[in-house]
């Protein structure tokens, strides 16, 4: 048994994520996959999670920001990086030169790119608004865009690779029509002498259901970390699990008769006697706030609710059961183990899935298993 910190982990499940990678690089074939490991992997840790996804199937891996994709390299991944969020400070020279591919949606990041003095020409993929409104280039300058990127490309700067767009996944018909336009901008560049060797489009919800919108690579994110990217079918739906719980130990246990109770700070107005577990856990490592009241955590084997939550720790209920110190409570986890879910929590604090599990801060030990 995988020994835990004394206080709140994030347990991530490399097995059950590569399960879930392998489940999607089947559904998008032929069309290759590439794993979204942004935002630190969703808060799974980029570098663990990037490995299993590699192993798993995936091609390519989507990074966000050029500093993330330098880490990889330094790490030594070698396969294909996609980085798409610049700012002005962007080190574009690092990127050409590590070989990381640059999702371009403006004049000015071409210039840039052009002035980085980078020793060997960048690999762009221009991208076109399709409706997202993220990024992107307006129906209007993408004609611009794509000129702009010919002539860098033939004074030697850069290499036009690739042409691409986001959805906004708003509803089927706003996808097939954001679908039409990706269409019609590729069409365009084509006119204008573009010779794209790659086109993407599809994420997690298109990859899954919109096979007329994979193209040549999908760009799996949040669905490979077992949250459904749909509102009408969970991820237990869809056939995917749950990598990260989020555990913490009970501290101590209180009875406690009715009235205001404080302890630290977290306190409580009980209506009846009680007894609460206090739980090392609290909104400084991410739990969401506005779920409590709603949301539960796995404790004793039963579902209990939470009555408060504190910066490092929260109440639980835990009369009638057989609970212990030192035993661990599973805020989120795994619905095959009848333990709340990212989802659930989601639902309970007027948010989404990705934020749940993103949110968990770098204070919690990640314990990689399987």
């Amino acid at each position: 048994m995988t020994e835990l910190p004394n206080g709140a982990a994030a347990v991530i499940d490399l097995a059950a994520f590569r399960r879930n990678v392998e489940s999607l690089v089947a559904t998008a074939a032929p069309s290759e996959v590439m794993l979204a490991v942004k935002a630190n992997a969703y808060g799974h840790g980029m570098l663990p999670i990037s490995l299993a996804a590699l192993e798993a199937g995936a091609t390519s891996l989507g990074v966000l920001e050029v500093g993330a994709g330098l880490e990889l390299r330094e790490a030594g991944i070698t396969v294909p990086l996609f980085a798409w969020l610049h700012g002005t400070g962007t080190d574009f020279r690092a990127a050409a030169e590590n070989r990381i591919d640059l999702g371009v949606s403006a004049v000015w990041q071409l210039e840039a790119i052009a002035e980085s003095g980078a020793s060997v020409p960048a690999r762009v993929h221009l991208k076109i608004d399709t409706g997202l409104s993220r990024n992107g280039a307006s129906a209007e300058d993408w004609p611009e865009l794509v000129e702009t990127a010919l002539h860098l490309e033939s004074q030697g700067f850069l290499e036009v690779y690739g042409a691409w767009s986001h959805l906004a996944d708003a509803s089927v018909a706003d996808d097939e029509i954001a679908l039409a336009k990706f269409v019609v901008a590729v069409e365009v560049a084509t006119s204008l002498g573009a010779r794209f060797s790659t086109l993407h489009l599809a994420a997690s919800s298109a990859g899954i259901r919109m096979p007329e919108a994979r193209f040549d690579f999908v760009r799996f994110g949040i669905a490979a970390f077992g949250i459904s990217p749909f509102d009408d079918v969970d991820a237990q739906g869809l056939g995917l699990e749950a990598p990260m719980a989020l555990t913490a130990p009970v501290l101590s246990l209180h009875g406690l008769p009715a009235g205001p109770f404080h302890l630290g700070d977290v306190a409580v107005d009980l209506d009846e006697p009680a007894t609460l577990a206090l739980v090392a856990v609290g909104y400084g490592d991410g739990v969401q706030s506005p779920a409590i009241g709603r949301a539960e955590v796995l404790l004793g084997g039963e579902r209990r609710r939470i009555v408060a939550l504190g910066v490092d720790r929260m109440l639980v209920d835990a009369d009638d059961l057989e609970v212990a110190v030192g035993d661990r409570a599973v805020v989120f986890g795994s619905a095959e183990r009848g333990e709340p879910t990212a989802e659930e929590w989601a639902a309970h604090a007027d948010s989404i899935g990705d934020e749940i599990v993103a949110s968990i801060t770098p204070r919690v030990p990640r314990v990689y298993v399987g």
